[in-house]
């Protein structure tokens, strides 16, 4: 497969700005992949594509506020640090913007309590900082920091999307952006699904910038994904495993839950307990291991989320509802509508 396959035109005024006034009245696309054929919804209906022995598995990564914002010591030039990834202590990878105007040994201050230096750069081109704060890092982050909605959504952060892009059962800090097809969940919406008689298992990977990287080869067999971080505990993976002994079908809630699942499955499908890196990369024609049922938002054009969706359905299948959801004018990317591909 080429990258040109997975282009397609797509009308700004469908990039939702905002998420929807209540999480799960979102709209649904469900997609049957057997006979191509399309049903529209809201996502609260969601309710009637289970059966009782299923599984639903969510990934309980939670967002930190990842964009910093500070001034160069003696210039005094405005810089945004975003927050990649912990080294260590007190070292992180971080991109940096204007990336000309930072250099190694250069001073960034965000507060009088924190600042960082730039200690090297990296081949992707980012940078290493180490930071030196008065106080606890991670504490001073939560106060100062934004969240990092992604480029694509054209106005600055408010106090709504600390809450709105973070799905209600996040729980492990260290993501830079949201597993963006879970936030339609409700407490009560799980509460429901539970009580139809479906597992509801959580796993864990960090969701880092690498997934939204764009791909910049036609070639997709030379792009290279970066490695995120996974944990799937001995608990989910005998649930998981469990739910596939009896029958159920796994329901994975986003592309992130998807990468985690298959990365750790055996060519039987059986899950296997384990933490560590993942640089998986689904595109057609991969062969699913474990997912029967992938709940996902829609996607940028070309990017790799639509290529993992599209090894799921079929890149023909896939394409077509995307067209059919342009159509219908369902609502794009972090904040956009849903599709149930089952």
């Amino acid at each position: 497969m080429r990258l040109s396959d997975f282009q397609f035109q797509l009308p700004d005024k469908l990039i939702a700005q905002s998420p929807s006034p209540a999480r799960d009245q979102s709209r649904l696309l469900a997609l049957n992949r057997a006979d191509g054929k399309m049903y529209d919804s809201k996502f609260s209906d969601i309710l009637h594509f289970f059966k009782p022995g299923d599984a639903l598995v969510l990934n309980e990564t939670k967002v930190f506020p990842a964009r910093l914002h500070g001034q160069k010591e003696k210039t005094d030039a405005k810089i945004e640090v975003f927050l990649l990834r912990e080294l260590n202590d007190s070292l992180w990878e971080v991109l940096v913007k204007p990336a000309r105007k930072v250099r190694t040994g250069n001073t960034i201050w965000f507060n009088n309590n924190v600042h960082c230096e730039v200690v090297d750069n990296t081949i992707s081109g980012g940078r290493v900082v180490r930071f030196k704060c008065d106080g606890n890092f991670h504490d001073i982050v939560e106060s100062v920091g934004d969240s990092p909605l992604p480029p694509y959504i054209k106005r600055p952060p408010t106090t709504e999307d600390k809450e709105r892009y973070q799905t209600v059962y996040a729980r492990v800090s260290g993501a830079v952006a949201a597993p963006t097809a879970g936030l339609h969940f409700t407490e009560e919406l799980l509460n429901q699904i539970s009580a139809l008689g479906v597992e509801i298992i959580p796993i864990l990977l960090h969701v880092g910038l690498g997934t939204f990287r764009p791909v910049c080869v036609e070639d997709l067999s030379r792009h290279h994904m970066d490695s995120e971080y996974y944990e799937i505990s001995e608990d989910a993976a005998a649930r998981i495993n469990s739910v596939r002994s009896n029958g159920g079908r796994i329901f994975s809630v986003g592309t992130t839950t998807t990468r985690a699942l298959e990365s750790v499955a055996d060519a039987t499908g059986r899950v296997r307990a384990e933490s560590g890196w993942t640089d998986l990369f689904i595109y057609p024609s991969y062969t699913y291991k474990v997912v029967d049922c992938l709940l996902t938002n829609f996607h940028l054009p070309g990017s790799t989320l639509i290529m993992l969706v599209s090894a799921f359905a079929d890149r023909d299948t896939t394409i077509k509802a995307y067209k059919y959801a342009i159509r219908k004018k369902y609502r794009f990317y972090s904040y956009g509508d849903a599709m149930l591909i089952i």
